[in-house]
């Protein structure tokens, strides 16, 4: 069934273009900036994955930037001018001001367009967290329901995302000012490796930590299964910073317990992988609770 209404979101999703293209999804790219070059943004350069996970390896310290308000708006406005209705699903807004920018850019729009809908769902996701909510929100609109009743389904799934990772380096959490530099000195000699989770809140927290790489995924897996809420028949993101080996561990591992399921894999993009770094690693499926 044809979808009612128009849905927007954010490169915060991380999600491959095929699929956004395959169910018209228009993705608005936050940017950022990396030895003096402007990527992605409303006019920045392109740069494939390995190329910026190289340059990570290389030493870059990129700077992220957001959707402004009126990038947004001239994005959103070329929906509701044709009359259509619209489902915004933005970027965690305790991670970014993109959902923000969105909010912002509605409520002018519903100021010159009242007769339209448009919905800003702050996701409170990240990477593809962000694009498993989106997931499930094309397909619940696949039934044939209205803007406002997806919203409302969108908003109730959002705590039962849940984020697993963990990630190979600790100064870029760091840089980032997610742990002290004394605990990412001594968590490099040491070989400590945190899993954290995105907290009902939208926030990156840590939840425990292990010693040793093979520990931190076989970690990641174990709370996947504890937290889960779902069959065969629902999905599991996995996405990473340029660590494939790792990534079929950690399928295998998944695969072993659900034959089954359906598994999407793609890497962390340069806007979070900025700040998370060669080698994250994160599970992303529907749970009981964050």
């Amino acid at each position: 069934m044809k979808r009612k209404f128009d849905v927007i979101t954010d490169s915060g999703c991380d999600m491959p273009e095929s699929y956004l293209q395959e169910n018209g999804v228009v993705c608005v790219k936050l940017g950022f900036t990396m030895n003096g070059v402007n990527y992605e943004g409303e006019d920045g350069e392109y740069i494939d994955e390995k190329s910026f996970y190289q340059q990570l390896r290389d030493g870059a310290m990129p700077t992220t930037y957001q959707v402004t308000a009126e990038t947004a708006k001239s994005y959103m406005e070329q929906s509701v001018c044709q009359g259509k209705d619209l489902l915004v699903i933005a970027f965690s807004g305790a991670l970014s001001g993109t959902a923000g920018s969105f909010a912002v850019a509605a409520k002018q729009l519903l100021e010159e367009y009242p007769e339209r809908k448009i919905f800003v769902i702050d996701s409170l996701c990240a990477s593809m967290g962000q694009g498993l909510l989106l997931d499930y929100a094309l397909k619940y609109a696949e039934t044939g329901v209205g803007v406002e009743e997806t919203a409302r389904y969108v908003e109730g799934l959002k705590p039962h995302i849940c984020h697993h990772f963990t990630v190979d380096n600790l100064f870029h959490l760091k840089r980032g000012g997610r742990v002290s530099g004394a605990t990412a000195i001594v968590g490099s000699i040491l070989k400590i490796k945190p899993i954290m989770h995105v907290d009902d809140q939208g926030k990156l927290t840590a939840v425990g930590k292990t010693i040793g790489r093979k520990k931190s995924l076989n970690t990641l897996v174990e709370n996947m299964f504890a937290a889960k809420d779902m069959d065969e028949t629902d999905p599991v993101f996995i996405s990473h910073g340029d660590c494939m080996e790792d990534v079929e561990y950690v399928k295998g591992l998944i695969v072993e317990r659900m034959p089954n399921v359906r598994i999407t894999v793609n890497y962390v993009g340069a806007v979070i992988g900025a700040h998370s770094g060669v080698g994250t690693l994160a599970i992303f499926h529907k749970g009981k609770n964050r």
